[in-house]
């Protein structure tokens, strides 16, 4: 901790009380600064997930299992798929199909309807076309026997973000030549803890908000998307020794190798790129009837070159997130017993 500015660090933990069945909130937060950025990575892959629900929805011939492909993809797929690949293993070219159905614009448009505030996304993931504004057409199978094309749509391009810290380092690598400047992320992805708190708050306790804020997915869906969350890839059919328990899951369990017991259950979306990691997640205990909201990142970037592939992710990012979640779960269970003992 007494390098927690290098890091830039930022938590926020929500205590979840309960009385007469109401679920209260309770935030506490270290560093949070919705004007002081971070880059999100994969984070952003649960407002995608649960938006796309959202849309088919919208659209009265479409379901979670409809079958699609994107225009010049050589895969068909269907949505629930897509975004079981998502959390499974964190599976960009899924997020990006996903991204492809919905735009920009759109995924913009409807989280600030929601009252999500502090977060634009401006691009896809992992590839070299990342931020094109125009989106590609999706054919839709209908049946088995008729298709659909929904066009692609235009969207608006991205301004430079006019928040803290968007300019970070003090050189990056591009084309395999360094730059010795601070690298710009102004217009890349932006998903403030605040608005990644709120996400899973809505998911997770749709009961807290009033109908306008709430994603507008079915009871079905909703569960459908907990399940995807908390799904470890050795129930999805992923190898276990690559895709061990912790493999998407930095509290508690990111820096071991361990099983996680079947008692415990994480609901939540990690992101690690350039040197930033993040988790966003509902913890819960049944059999010792804990349950929080914990929502952090950190920055391991010691020579403060960015893509260099040089990060200290494995000696001190994941290593800090699993006892952060640790000693917020023992913690938990220690304030347990003593509301026990009232």
């Amino acid at each position: 901790m007494d390098s927690a500015g290098q890091h830039e660090i930022q938590i926020r933990y929500t205590q979840i009380d309960r009385i007469n069945g109401k679920a209260i909130f309770t935030d506490y937060d270290f560093q949070v600064d919705d004007k002081n950025y971070f880059y999100p990575a994969s984070t952003v892959k649960l407002p995608i997930a649960a938006l796309a629900l959202e849309k088919i929805n919208e659209i009265g011939s479409l379901t979670k299992d409809t079958r699609f492909y994107i225009e010049g993809d050589s895969l068909e797929t269907t949505f629930a798929t897509e975004i079981s690949k998502v959390f499974a293993v964190s599976d960009n070219a899924a997020n990006n199909r996903l991204m492809e159905f919905l735009g920009q614009d759109d995924i913009n448009d409807r989280l600030t309807k929601k009252g999500i505030n502090h977060a634009r996304l401006s691009h896809r993931l992992g590839v070299h076309d990342a931020d094109e504004i125009t989106t590609k057409p999706l054919v839709i199978y209908l049946n088995d026997t008729t298709v659909t094309v929904f066009e692609g749509t235009i969207n608006t391009p991205a301004d430079s973000l006019k928040i803290q810290g968007t300019k970070k380092g003090i050189g990056f690598y591009e084309d395999d030549s360094l730059i010795k400047k601070p690298f710009d992320f102004g217009l890349k992805n932006y998903y403030s803890i605040d608005a990644q708190h709120g996400v899973l708050e809505r998911l997770l306790f749709p009961e807290q908000f009033s109908k306008d804020q709430q994603f507008n997915i079915t009871e079905v869906q909703r569960k459908f998307l907990m399940t995807a969350m908390s799904t470890l890839p050795r129930n999805a059919g992923y190898n276990e020794d690559i895709y061990y328990d912790g493999y998407g899951k930095f509290f508690i369990y990111g820096d071991t190798k361990s099983r996680i017991p079947e008692h415990i259950k994480i609901y939540n979306k990690i992101g690690f790129a350039y040197g930033t990691l993040t988790d966003c997640a509902y913890i819960t205990d049944s059999k010792n009837n804990v349950d929080f909201l914990l929502t952090a990142t950190i920055l391991v970037n010691r020579n403060g070159i960015f893509n260099d592939d040089i990060y200290e992710f494995e000696e001190i990012g994941i290593p800090f997130l699993s006892a952060l979640g640790r000693g917020l779960y023992d913690y938990e269970l220690k304030r347990k017993k003593q509301k026990g003992k009232k």
